[in-house]
């Protein structure tokens, strides 16, 4: 290890010993921190965090217990559970020393002075540490990976011009760090396009962390955002990474951040600014490393005009500002949206062999999409699990979105098609009584069977 890296805390009530420990470490940590009183330890790890603690296990005269050590062992590891600490003695205590470990000592060491197996107890409790806060960080970004496992985000490019000059841009800032403010209507693909970004950036095996902002109570956010710590509110049952901590190293997207509250505003530009996180309840600050995607669906510019969003934080998280498109003005790349869902869902119902007819095609690339593509690959999954035969034909899409049903029939002037449609749905609604549906089409039963045998409808 080389110099300028780690804390050291050394709790002994001789000076003499402080100040010996202090000019011994200094060329090897970064920081190191002595302490005659135990009754400050509480107040100083409250302020800094220590890598390696030095304990002594006697502070009171004439007491040769090692009890005052314990308390104090117990009380640190109550404040830090991943504390690395070195408990030190005058006297060489076989049973002291095994006691010690069974109850979360690192190591132990007498008070001789033997340069050398202090130097090597030091580094080696310093190495224990980073190791388990890795093997924490670890745990933390893998347990976000497998809650997140099930969510499915695939990227189709479409041939819209303006997808593809978006795209373009995409590939010149993504293997760069730069903060990216991506906008555009609610089901347009914002967090889509930023796994994209994400994948194409220099932290593509690192993780990516997605929050929206919209769904979190304000109660807890500040708790998810930042993180908290053991007993700092009624429910933090343990010390909790937030996912601002758990993104550290890869991308952090925001989806909604028009949402976020003014005083967490302040927070996140702090964060920003000073790439460090403070926990709820914790004054100590950690370092974050993090990529940084916003989206919105909202004027965040009128909203810094009405003060609900601080000008300097938009500055702030849209060094390159980005706009997806609403699927209604790019209905050339519906066909492809719709094969790309087809087949994926397809695959996913195994249900092989789909194909869309051109009619019903025809009918989807002409729908104004007010959901935009979130509707379509709704749509899409519908008529794949309840569409019968391996041709799927506008029923089978209209039948599942009412509001795609009135738009869509409104938009289709076909007679034939529409006088097929209109029998199809006589017959579903009279549960194929062809006397019923004769009489309420206007009809009598010998036109209704010709019109049956002309549009190829098959009994209900």
């Amino acid at each position: 290890m080389s110099k300028k890296e780690g804390a050291v805390l050394i709790v002994d009530d001789n000076e003499e010993l402080l100040i010996a420990y202090e000019i011994f470490l200094a060329p090897h940590f970064q920081t190191i921190k002595t302490l005659s009183n135990p009754n400050t330890i509480s107040s100083a790890m409250s302020s800094a965090t220590y890598d390696v603690i030095l304990l002594d296990m006697n502070y009171s005269a004439g007491i040769n217990s090692g009890n005052e050590g314990f308390y104090w062992l117990n009380r640190i590891l109550e404040m830090d559970s991943d504390a690395s600490i070195i408990l030190i003695t005058a006297f060489g205590d076989v049973e002291q020393a095994i006691r010690a470990i069974r109850e979360g000592a690192s190591d132990f060491v007498l008070k001789s002075w033997d340069r050398e197996k202090i130097l090597s107890t030091i580094l080696g409790a310093y190495q224990l540490r980073c190791s388990k806060l890795e093997i924490r960080n670890l745990k933390s970004k893998q347990q976000h990976l497998i809650d997140h496992s099930n969510l499915d985000y695939d990227f189709c490019k479409g041939k819209n011009q303006l997808m593809q000059d978006l795209l373009r841009t995409v590939e010149k800032v993504a293997p760069t760090d730069a903060n990216i403010l991506i906008l555009g209507e609610n089901g347009t693909g914002k967090e889509v396009l930023a796994r994209e970004i994400h994948a194409k950036s220099m932290r593509s095996r690192e993780i990516f962390v997605s929050i929206d902002v919209g769904s979190i109570a304000e109660n807890v956010f500040e708790s998810e955002l930042f993180g908290h710590m053991k007993g700092s509110f009624t429910d933090a049952v343990e010390d909790k990474p937030g996912r601002i901590e758990i993104a550290s190293g890869g991308t952090l997207f925001l989806d909604e951040i028009g949402n976020l509250p003014l005083s967490l505003q302040t927070k996140l530009l702090s964060v920003i600014e000073k790439k460090e996180v403070t926990r709820v309840g914790s004054t100590q600050v950690k370092p974050v490393d993090v990529r940084l995607i916003c989206a919105t669906n909202a004027n965040l510019y009128q909203q810094c005009e009405e003060g609900h969003f601080r000008e300097d934080l938009l500055y702030r998280i849209n060094n390159i500002q980005m706009e997806l498109p609403p699927l209604r003005e790019r209905p050339e790349d519906i066909p492809q949206l719709v094969t790309f869902f087809l087949k994926k869902f397809a695959d996913k119902y195994h249900k092989p062999g789909l194909q869309v007819s051109k009619h019903a095609m025809h009918l989807l690339s002409k729908y104004s999409w007010n959901g935009n593509i979130r509707e379509l690959r709704n749509v899409v999954e519908k008529a794949v699990l309840l569409g019968e035969g391996p041709l799927l034909k506008p029923s089978d899409f209209v039948s599942n979105s009412g509001s795609a049903k009135k738009q869509i029939e409104l938009q289709e002037f076909n007679l034939k098609e529409n006088e097929k449609m209109l029998i199809m749905k006589a017959l579903k609604a009279f549960g194929n009584n062809k006397k019923l549906t004769a009489r309420e089409l206007g009809i009598n039963r010998t036109t209704l069977y010709n019109k049956l045998r002309k549009h190829g409808i098959e009994s209900y």
